[in-house]
C-alpha cells in the first residue's frame, strides 16, 4: 500500500511540477517578467497561459512520468507480451471501449450535476493541431503505465483480493483526474482496465482500450463542437425512448465484448507490465 501512496505522489507531483516549469519556462521566453509567471503560478493571470503552452506542458508532463517509472521500473517493461500476438485481445478491448460511452453518459446523467472543471482546459487542447497525439495517445499510455503498471501491481502485490485492488486503484484513477465530472466514467472504466490488467499482467490491452475512449471523445468533439454542452438527452432530441434504445444498443455491444475479452485473455501468473 506504502508503495501505491508513493506511486500516486510522484504522478501528482511530476504533473505539477512540470506542467508550471514549462509554463514558466516559456513564458520567460516569451519576455514576461519572473512578477508575471508568479501571478499566473497564483492563479492571478491564469490568460497568459496558452494553447500551445497547454499542450507542451501536457506532452512534458505524461513523457516525464513515462521516463521515470520506467527508469525507476516502478512499472518493469517488456515486449513479452505482444510475443502472444494478443490482436483479438486488442479488438474487443476497441470494441468494448465505444460500447462504454452511451451507458456511462447516460449514467452520469442520472447522478446530481457535476462541476466540469476541466471542460474548457480540455476544449483548447483538442482544438490545438497537436492535441490529439497528446490526449489520445501520450496521455493514455502515461496513465496505463502509472495507474496499472504501478499502482495496481503494487496494490496486486500486498492485497488479498484482486477485486478490492482493482476497486482501489480504479477509485484512485478517477479521483486523479480531479474533476468531478470525469470521475464516474473514470471510476466504471478503471474498473474495466484493472480487470484486463489482472488477467493479462500487461498494460497494453488498458493502452488499447483508453486510446479508443479518448480517440472517440475526440472525434465526437471535433465533428459536433457542441455536443461537449450537450447532455444525452439533448442529442437525441429529447426523446427518453430513444436514450434508453441507445443504452440498450451499447450494452449489446458492451457485453459482448468482455465476453469476449473473457475467453481472449489468458490469466497471467504474476502481476507485470508487459
Amino acid at each position: 500500500m506504502k508503495k501505491a501512496l508513493l506511486y500516486l505522489f510522484l504522478f501528482i507531483f511530476i504533473q505539477f511540477f512540470v506542467q508550471w516549469a514549462v509554463f514558466a519556462a516559456w513564458m520567460l521566453a516569451s519576455g514576461d517578467g519572473v512578477d508575471a509567471v508568479m501571478r499566473a503560478f497564483g492563479g492571478g493571470n491564469m490568460s497568459a497561459i496558452t494553447p500551445p503552452m497547454l499542450v507542451a506542458a501536457s506532452a512534458a508532463s505524461s513523457a516525464a512520468a513515462i521516463a521515470l517509472f520506467a527508469w525507476r521500473r516502478f512499472a518493469p517493461m517488456s515486449p513479452t507480451y505482444l510475443r502472444t500476438r494478443p490482436w483479438g485481445v486488442f479488438f474487443w478491448c476497441a470494441v468494448a471501449s465505444i460500447g462504454t460511452i452511451i451507458p456511462s453518459a447516460g449514467l452520469q446523467e442520472l447522478l446530481p450535476a457535476l462541476p466540469d472543471l476541466s471542460g474548457d482546459t480540455f476544449k483548447v487542447v483538442m482544438d490545438n493541431d497537436y492535441g490529439y497525439f497528446v490526449l489520445c495517445l501520450l496521455v493514455p499510455f502515461a496513465e496505463e503505465v502509472v495507474f496499472r503498471g504501478a499502482i495496481l501491481r503494487a496494490l496486486l502485490e500486498k492485497m488479498k483480493s484482486h477485486w478490492a485492488a482493482i476497486a482501489v486503484s480504479a477509485l484512485v484513477f478517477s479521483v486523479a483526474h480531479g474533476n468531478p465530472a470525469q470521475m464516474p466514467h473514470a471510476l466504471l472504466v478503471g474498473l474495466l482496465l484493472g480487470w484486463m490488467y489482472y488477467r493479462t499482467g500487461s498494460i497494453l490491452p488498458g493502452v488499447a482500450l483508453h486510446w479508443v475512449n479518448n480517440t472517440a471523445a475526440y472525434a465526437i468533439y471535433i465533428l459536433f463542437p457542441h455536443s461537449a454542452d450537450m447532455q444525452l438527452s439533448d442529442m437525441f432530441g429529447g426523446n427518453t425512448n430513444n436514450v434508453v434504445l441507445a443504452v440498450v444498443f451499447s450494452l449489446f455491444i458492451l457485453l459482448p465484448a468482455i465476453y469476449q475479452l473473457n475467453i481472449w485473455m489468458k490469466r497471467a501468473d504474476a502481476p507485470r507490465i508487459k
